[in-house]
């Protein structure tokens, strides 16, 4: 076993990474990290234990640390090094208890916060519509309450089990110890049993951060939609008809002690609201909250983009005969027309706007960040009622970003400042690409080629005139009736269930790698050679982005298989930020998509040549010449013929429809696929090693999944081997070497 030296704030494990080993603490002490809840785990503690396939938070160093890393990561591993080490018994034991106990209190403290946040929320706005009504004044609405409900928890740990685990810890841990150490059939088994209940208390933790995350601006919000400004505007009444304040000042002091005690707010917003509390002349304040149903937004934005009194009446004017129309989504001309005038200046303006705020000091308004992350441009288009309802979203724009996810205003900040380059157009051709094409055209001098290569005004306006209008169109689902600027007809369910956030897309991903575990894996390079490596390949997952267009669409999509002219860089998905329709199945589809198009891209002009053996040559064989082929009986032509009918003789179409046959239904035994197909997808969309062993007494699978796991099996004996003798030679096992062998054992 090596040993593992890591410096304080280094990250130890990623969230989202797949789990390589275990990392045992002999020294030092490591944060686990779920956004704003932490618990530290000191020396003895083992990171990956409570995990599955891959680490559900992030482990952060609090100060130096050395890790044993130990090769475990199932029950026959971990029962492979307590019979070879013996004194491992009573630390890997202990450990699963205690970091079990651990997690469990952490669980019960975000239960009694999450019971807290509804309560206090609960009781604090019907004490403000009590007092409006004893005191006589103008009760301001605040439709977020009506939508507002106490968490229902998917992965629930019952009091039994935390009592169970308190009176284990505190009482009686020697005794149990002593029993549990003495067979390692009884060990293994009360850790792996610690280890699946971590795994399930770990998952309802992320349910509860996940709604403390999302809901916690009802108390409090930067936007100043919140219960606390509900009582301030109360005391600017009061002080205005020269009334007490008395009552109104307490509430909101009753609400900063809440913030408080439920640990979930800056400091700096602590601050402000004690402030106004203890400092603030309400006699002298501006009455009411930003009412952004109320506000005049499409004004607020253009001017904001630098358009002209006269250009803003004339866009006013358009949007009020678009609204006009019988029906808005009809694709009669005038509609036509119309939309396509407003698409026009929708671009436009966010193009400036955007430029604009890269170069303001302060940050966009909440009326902004509605425009730039959601579509948002007219309330008279959504109504009130679901303008209100999207405002409530901009507190929590977070909730829809992590490292991979964007928003489309996250995703323009990152080309603007340089972390990503522009996608390709339709026509296939990156940014560079593009200006050479110009170049060519003698639309550009050279010089000019040179100059806007690294002009992030260009960028930003090659990225909005092509994967932007483009992907927005055809997220949105209905591309004859598209209009950008999001309206009520688009709303088929309340906003806070259509919002796709970054846990959806990420639970759909990982939904997918689960089943298709090599899916995101790419073939790269490694040479070492000093240490006796000249050219490995190995392999590398590769996690996508994702971008989130601003609107609310039915249509996720595939834009491009990789980043850049190398194939380890990540793909490019983009998805409507709002949805109806089931996110699970639109990343099957899309992945199925993706499944042929990095294969293509790799294989280049061979992609369909079946005397280079790869996906795309042998599902396009099949297609091509089904007519011919003797396995397949008659019944089985005419579906494929008729599949071939549907998806208009698109090969990658017809793919795509088996590939979701293939993850919905044959994962689980029920067989959708005709037998050519099924021996293509065992081959090259293998299911995961569970999966496999889950199928492998049938018949149709025994055979196949055999030759495949012997075929695994060979390649990690002679990886083992090579790094033995690399490691001998000096050489460091890397992240990425170690998942390249972890891949032949999946």
């Amino acid at each position: 076993m090596n040993v593992l030296k890591v410096k304080a704030g280094d990250l130890v494990a990623k969230r989202q990474d797949k789990v390589m080993e275990w990392y045992l603490i002999q020294e030092g002490m490591v944060v686990r990290q779920f956004a704003f809840a932490q618990s530290v785990m000191a020396r003895n503690s083992i990171i990956g234990i409570m995990e599955n396939e891959w680490f559900s938070c992030d482990y952060v160093a609090k100060e130096d640390c050395t890790l044993i890393v130990i090769p475990c990561k199932n029950a026959f591993d971990l029962q492979m090094i307590l019979h070879e080490h013996e004194n491992f018994r009573p630390i890997f034991l202990r450990t699963a208890v205690e970091q079990r106990h651990q997690l469990l209190c952490l669980y019960a403290n975000l239960q009694r916060k999450t019971l807290l946040l509804h309560s206090a929320a609960e009781t604090l706005y019907n004490e403000y519509k009590t007092l409006c009504a004893e005191l006589l004044l103008d009760e301001q609405d605040f439709a977020r309450m009506e939508h507002f409900e106490a968490l229902t928890m998917q992965h629930k740990a019952e009091n039994w089990e935390i009592t169970n685990s308190n009176s284990l810890v505190k009482n009686y841990l020697r005794e149990y110890m002593q029993l549990m150490v003495k067979d390692d059939a009884l060990c293994v088994g009360a850790i792996m049993e610690a280890s699946a209940q971590m795994r399930r208390v770990t998952q309802g933790i992320g349910e509860m951060v996940h709604y403390l995350l999302y809901n916690r601006d009802i108390l409090c919000a930067d936007s100043e939609d919140d219960i606390f400004h509900l009582y301030f505007n109360m005391a600017v009444q009061l002080s205005r008809k020269k009334k007490d304040i008395t009552g109104a000042r307490e509430h909101m002091m009753q609400i900063i002690e809440q913030m408080e005690t439920l640990g979930i707010y800056t400091g700096h917003q602590l601050e402000e609201c004690r402030s106004v509390c203890e400092n603030y002349n309400f006699a002298k304040a501006s009455q009411g909250r930003l009412n952004v149903a109320k506000e005049d937004c499409v004004s607020h934005i253009l001017t904001y983009a630098g358009y002209e009194k006269q250009e803003i009446r004339s866009f006013k004017q358009l949007l009020e005969q678009y609204r006009s129309l019988p029906d808005m989504q009809s694709t009669d001309n005038d509609a036509r027309r119309l939309r396509r005038e407003i698409s026009k200046v929708f671009y436009d303006a966010y193009e400036k706007a955007f430029l604009h705020s890269m170069e303001d000091a302060q940050k966009p308004s909440p009326i902004l960040l509605l425009f730039f992350n959601f579509g948002f441009m007219d309330v008279g288009l959504l109504g009130e009622e679901n303008t209100n309802a999207l405002y409530n979203l901009t507190d929590s724009l977070g909730l829809f970003e992590s490292e991979n996810i964007y928003t489309m205003y996250a995703w323009l900040k990152s080309i603007y400042f340089g972390k990503k380059e522009p996608s390709r157009n339709e026509f296939d051709q990156d940014y560079r690409g593009y200006l050479k094409e110009q170049q060519r055209l003698g639309e550009i001098t050279e010089e000019q080629y040179e100059e806007y290569q690294n002009d992030v005004y260009r960028k930003i306006e090659f990225e909005i005139h092509n994967m932007f209008q483009t992907g927005h169109r055809v997220t949105y689902g209905r591309v004859s009736s598209f209009c950008p600027i999001i309206a009520d007809y688009d709303l088929i369910n309340v906003v806070e269930k259509m919002a796709v956030t970054a846990e959806r897309i990420e639970n759909a991903i990982n939904k997918v790698r689960q089943l298709d575990y090599s899916i995101l894996y790419r073939e790269v390079l490694f040479s070492d050679l000093e240490k006796g490596i000249n050219q490995e390949w190995i392999m590398k997952e590769v996690m996508p982005d994702v971008i989130l267009m601003p609107n609310a669409g039915s249509k996720g999509m595939l834009w491009q298989e990789v980043s850049g002219t190398k194939n380890d860089t990540p793909a490019r998905f983009i998805f409507p930020i709002l949805t109806a329709v089931d996110v699970d199945e639109q990343m099957v589809e899309n992945m199925g998509r993706y499944r042929w198009e990095i294969c293509r891209r790799i294989q280049g002009v061979y992609w369909n040549d079946i005397r280079d053996k790869s996906l795309t040559a042998e599902y396009y064989d099949y297609i091509q010449f089904y007519k011919k082929n003797h396995e397949l009986s008659a019944d089985a032509k005419e579906k494929i013929k008729t599949a071939l009918g549907r998806a208009r003789n698109n090969y990658r179409e017809v793919f795509v429809k088996d590939y979701q046959n293939w993850m919905k239904y044959e994962a689980q035994g029920s067989f959708r696929l005709n037998k050519v197909v099924r021996d293509i997808f065992v081959r090259y969309c293998p299911f995961s090693k569970e999966v496999r062993q889950s199928l492998a007494s049938n018949p149709l699978y025994q055979s196949a999944f055999g030759k495949l796991d012997a075929e695994n099996r060979k390649k990690a004996q002679r990886l083992a081997a090579l790094y033995d003798k690399y490691e001998a030679a000096g050489g460091e096992l890397t992240s990425d070497l170690k998942e390249n062998l972890r891949f032949y054992q999946m």
